[in-house]
């Protein structure tokens, strides 16, 4: 943890005091004529013409594990408490450009440790449960805790970071940031079945069981897109033996891949049996979002197969927005922000305003989509489980970088 960072824990400590698990807002502060006015970004989207006078209260529930300071850190819990610092210096940059309008916050911030017990204990402070909006706790166990205590909670609660299905949560008020695996599913079957207009996909598994997963939701969605138009050939690869779909594989057609698999070894040699594959057939693979990530995928060999992968976070650092808020950060935290401080940049900037309104979030979660640094937010709702965002993109590969094809 950079110096900086433990500098906020202290900071964080002082406001937090030693029992307490929140932050109390801060008195009001006169102004002086030497006083820097707080660093803002001026939202980019129409406001509200007449900001109302309301102040709306916020709480944040975030790992800063600030019982750990004194005898220590985990490199786990140090990860999470790291996780914690970007999302709210992110978080409170956003509400600090939203005032700028006129726009009243009240923001208390409260440590749930790291710990799903401290979450659940959290769900039962008064504070918090009057709050306009809940953000976090982050993490899906921790969320499960806390939204069981919350059944009939009036007001939204955010899940801002974690990808977990609703369905494992349960709760009518959840509003979950992060679009779950079965949307990326279903981006991918639209454009497969839709732009490409594939009559048949072969799925490539490995034999692992968290294939599966990926593999069901696909199928489904691709089931439901085509009305069962589309067949199926599943094949459970061997080092990268393809030998038996060699028959149905067409020489003139795209011959559409599925590959829900992320185990390295199996995806080294299997990419590399299509590749050659290739040289004889038109390929065109679509893999699991997290292929992003992995640094031992090649980008030529990848662009050669026509690979398509799916992602909900991307950010343009060449667009106005981006400069703009990079350089902001920078100013007010001497530090680099992390993406984790961008979501939570995005989340109060959407939500801020949502509240900023004269309605409800619930009200106007549905019709207002928003376009932020990091995420794209379209949420749909869903009876007994809340609000999903379902905003996913699908990239190609050109010129060997990943490009936006949808």
């Amino acid at each position: 943890m950079s110096g900086n960072k433990w500098l906020w824990l202290f900071l964080l400590t002082v406001g937090l005091g030693a029992c307490s698990p929140k932050v109390q807002p801060p008195a009001p502060v006169v102004k002086t004529e030497t006083e820097k006015k707080p660093e803002i970004i001026k939202d980019t989207t129409k406001p509200v013409a007449q900001p109302p006078a309301k102040t709306s209260v916020v709480s944040l529930i975030l790992p800063f594990a600030l019982n750990n300071l004194n005898t220590g850190y985990s490199s786990a819990g140090l990860a999470q408490a790291n996780i914690a610092i970007d999302f709210y210096q992110g978080f409170k940059l956003g509400l600090d450009s939203l005032t700028s309008y006129g726009y009243n916050y009240e923001l208390h911030v409260f440590d749930s440790q790291g710990q799903t017990s401290q979450s659940h204990a959290l769900a039962y402070n008064s504070q918090i449960r009057v709050s306009d909006l809940i953000v976090g706790p982050i993490f899906p166990e921790d969320m499960k805790a806390f939204a069981s205590v919350l059944p009939s909670q009036r007001n939204p609660i955010v899940s801002p970071l974690s990808a977990a299905e609703p369905s494992t949560i349960k709760n009518q008020n959840l509003i979950t940031v992060t679009p779950p695996l079965q949307y990326h599913a279903v981006a991918s079957a639209k454009y497969a079945t839709g732009k490409i207009g594939a009559k048949r996909i072969f799925i490539l598994n490995s034999g692992y069981s968290a294939d599966k997963e990926y593999t069901n939701y696909f199928k489904r969605a691709v089931d439901s897109l085509t009305r069962k138009g589309v067949q199926f050939t599943e094949l459970t690869v061997s080092k990268g033996n393809l030998t038996a779909i060699l028959p149905k594989l067409s020489a003139t057609g795209q011959n559409v891949f599925f590959i829900p698999a992320t185990n390295q070894q199996f995806l080294l040699v299997t990419l590399k049996a299509l590749d050659d594959l290739s040289l004889k057939y038109p390929v065109t693979v679509f893999g699991h979002p997290n292929w992003e990530k992995f640094t031992f995928l090649k980008a030529d060999q990848l662009q050669r197969l026509k690979t398509h992968i799916t992602n909900s976070d991307r950010i343009n650092y060449k667009a106005v927005a981006t400069v703009t808020f990079m350089k902001a950060y920078r100013k007010k935290y001497q530090a680099e922000p992390s993406e984790y401080a961008i979501k939570g940049f995005d989340q109060a900037m959407y939500f801020g305003k949502l509240l900023a309104g004269n309605t409800t979030v619930r009200m106007e979660i549905e019709k207002t989509g928003y376009t932020g640094i990091h995420n794209k937010f379209k949420f749909k709702w869903l009876p007994g489980l809340g609000w999903v965002n379902t905003s996913v993109d699908v990239l190609t590969y050109a010129n060997y970088e990943l490009k936006r094809v949808e």
